[in-house]
């Protein structure tokens, strides 16, 4: 594919969205119709809309999946192994999985983004920026954000009789929400990862890693069937 930047030096992208078919929560979960179209599809158009990667890869277990997948633009030129088909394998397992598969092949990328189809209301401008951001600081990762809806400051644990003492600092007690400090969370949109590092660490996070913070009306992480629900209306208000 054509990159749409030079900022990005001629540096080999790959997006990786990983799509396992057994979801226990939601069954069919990637592949659900979500405002007319199977979830897995939005990562992919958005990917694709980049301009930016040499591969838009679905990671998976399912051809049925693939099959879908094809049709929106990705390519799928092998299934995830059985060890990694799961719900005990992790994301990471895979991309380590699928960079050895494309290395077999012949091909190597300097940038290793994953793009999880539960996220469909990021968008392409969020893929480049967070990209760009990694040029810009030379990280090693760029891993995207949202502000926390609640802050934890708020949040305890509680015994079994229910009692609240304690259950807030004093300090917190005397403060109005305005005055505690903002908390971020990592949404699931968006990991840039440069690919050298990754392989050398299997870390994301604690080397030169920076936030791209997004907003929370594109940082929804599909779960439930409610999620999908609040992402449909999502979706529809931005038809309108």
């Amino acid at each position: 594919m054509v990159r749409g930047k030079a900022v990005f030096n001629e540096q080999r992208i790959i997006a990786i969205i990983p799509a396992r078919s057994g979801s226990k929560g939601l069954p069919g979960k990637n592949i659900r119709i979500l405002n007319g179209k199977p979830l897995i599809a939005y990562s992919i158009i958005q990917a694709r809309e980049a301009g930016i990667f040499d591969e838009v890869f679905l990671s998976t277990d399912s051809w049925e999946y693939a099959d879908i997948a094809i049709q929106y633009g990705a390519h799928v030129p092998f299934l995830r192994s059985a060890e990694l088909a799961s719900d005990s394998a992790s994301t990471w397992d895979c991309v380590r999985e699928a960079l050895a598969q494309f290395a077999a092949l012949g091909k190597a990328y300097d940038i290793l983004v994953v793009l999880q189809p539960t996220s469909p209301l990021r968008t392409a401008k969020d893929i480049i920026q967070a990209i760009e951001k990694m040029t810009q600081t030379n990280a090693d990762s760029i891993v995207s954000v949202c502000e926390a809806d609640h802050s934890p400051l708020w949040f305890n644990t509680l015994p079994e009789n229910k009692s609240l003492k304690g259950f807030l600092r004093p300090k917190i007690i005397a403060k109005t929400r305005q005055e505690l400090p903002v908390f971020y969370r990592i949404n699931g949109a968006i990991y840039a990862v440069k690919t050298s590092y990754f392989l050398r660490t299997q870390d994301i996070l604690d080397g030169n890693s920076f936030a791209y913070v997004m907003p929370k009306e594109r940082s929804i992480d599909i779960d439930t069937l409610s999620d999908f629900s609040i992402a449909e209306y999502l979706l529809t208000l931005k038809e309108h």
